[in-house]
């Protein structure tokens, strides 16, 4: 079982990883505005998820209630 421990583990890192690049991507965004070359339209691609969640209604709720638990 070490081997799917240490696979588990690495992307469990990697989450966190791309978790943080999202929310600086996000920060960035605000600060330095959307054109910033290192930000890459993260603000208006997350804006889009927003948008499309919100059109589904309850659906869009229980997916959003669902990722929010596998980021926890």
């Amino acid at each position: 079982m070490s081997a799917l421990d240490t696979i588990k583990d690495i992307i469990v890192q990697l989450t966190g990883l791309l978790v943080a690049a999202v929310g600086f991507g996000v920060v960035a965004g605000i600060v330095f505005g959307g054109d910033a070359w290192f930000v890459g339209g993260v603000l208006e691609e997350l804006l889009n998820v927003v948008r499309m969640l919100g059109d589904n209604g309850i659906v869009g709720l229980l997916v959003a209630a669902m990722l929010i638990g596998l980021l926890k």
